[in-house]
């Protein structure tokens, strides 16, 4: 038998014993295919097919933001959310159910890139109203993802249009531009010091997000001083000639940046006791003056808009409201910033 064909068997008894349990107990099952991929399900496994509208929704990791799950629920018009994660397991799945008013929460839990070909992921992917990828190691999702099924599928969801989002790791491969950390995560000092430091590993021609082309995204911002490396990734994307004019949106932990490709506006959300919920949207037209591999980063004029929970960001004309406007440099190995305070 082909295996591809016994695996999605295997899938669909599991299903169906799921779908038994489940209607009985109303609690989550785990579906585990042959030892690889896990898949559990709280609510209601039948598909169904509500209409939706898009959303993107970018968090910078830490404690989670509810008004994602409440927003990309509502936009997903009640009907089944996902989560894809390369780590972990059901975690997510009580928590969005209590808040995202859905017929189901799913959690599909990838070990390997041999399940992104598994007809069963396929179809529980392409089948969501809602789809989220949660934190942990974003270079297993470019490992596992890229130039597969599941890159299709996800990229189908947000055609539809229905709600994306992603935290931590999982808001770091939702720009059309990626640091993919295939090494180790860069920090700041290194990434200053030598922008081809071998940890910085950039991708792109993954996902393909409505409104986010030419931009790549950073996490953990203040809370991890990354703002440096954030220059350092746009400095290269330039210097290598991937982009003409680099574009960043940067989040710190417990901060979202929630945007609707249909008007172009994103707006901040953040915990209610976080001390800095803050979005960074970033800008440089302008290339680095010294981009060279084992030498400090001159990279002048970069243009920052912070915003706060509430504000706004137009992202079709880099404008926003309610928010800070400076500019940061890096230069010697630091960044200085025009007013002062970097972050």
């Amino acid at each position: 038998m082909n295996p591809k064909l016994h695996r999605f068997l295997i899938s669909a008894a599991r299903s169906l014993a799921a779908l038994a349990v489940c209607s009985l107990t109303g609690t989550s099952m785990a579906i585990a295919d042959d030892g690889t991929y896990q898949h559990f399900v709280t609510g209601n496994p039948e598909n169904v097919q509500p209409a939706t509208r898009g959303l993107i929704v970018m968090q910078g990791g830490g404690d989670d933001v509810d008004e994602n799950y409440v927003q990309m629920g509502a936009l997903g018009g009640g009907g089944d959310f996902v989560v894809l994660r390369a780590s972990g397991a059901d975690d997510y799945n009580d928590y969005i159910f209590k808040l995202c008013g859905c017929d189901s929460v799913e959690t599909i839990v990838f070990t390997s890139r041999e399940d992104s070909s598994d007809p069963f992921v396929i179809e529980t992917i392409r089948n969501a109203e809602a789809l989220f990828i949660a934190g942990g190691d974003q270079s297993r999702y470019v490992k596992f993802w890229k130039d597969t099924a599941v890159e299709e599928a996800i990229n189908f969801v947000a055609a539809k249009p229905a709600p994306i989002g992603g935290t931590s790791a999982g808001m770091a491969v939702l720009g059309e531009l990626v640091y993919s950390a295939m090494t180790e995560s860069v920090t700041t000092e290194l990434a200053l010091q030598d922008p081809y430091y071998a940890d910085i590993t950039l991708d792109r021609n993954f996902l393909n997000l409505p409104g986010m082309h030419n931009i790549i995204t950073d996490q953990h911002l203040q809370e991890r001083n990354r703002i440096g490396r954030t220059l350092a990734f746009m400095a290269r994307l330039l210097q290598d000639g991937w982009t003409t004019e680099a574009r960043a949106i940067a989040a710190d932990r417990e901060t979202a940046v929630h945007f609707n490709p249909a008007t172009n506006m994103a707006t901040v959300f953040a915990t209610a006791d976080h001390e800095t919920p803050y979005a960074y949207f970033m800008r440089s037209a302008k290339a680095p003056e010294h981009c060279v591999a084992g030498e400090p980063l001159k990279f002048r004029g970069v243009e920052v808009y912070r915003l706060g929970a509430g504000g706004s960001f137009d992202i079709a004309n880099w404008q926003g409201s309610g928010g800070i406007q400076y500019e940061l440099s890096a230069v010697d190995g630091s960044v200085v910033s025009s007013r002062g305070e970097v972050y």
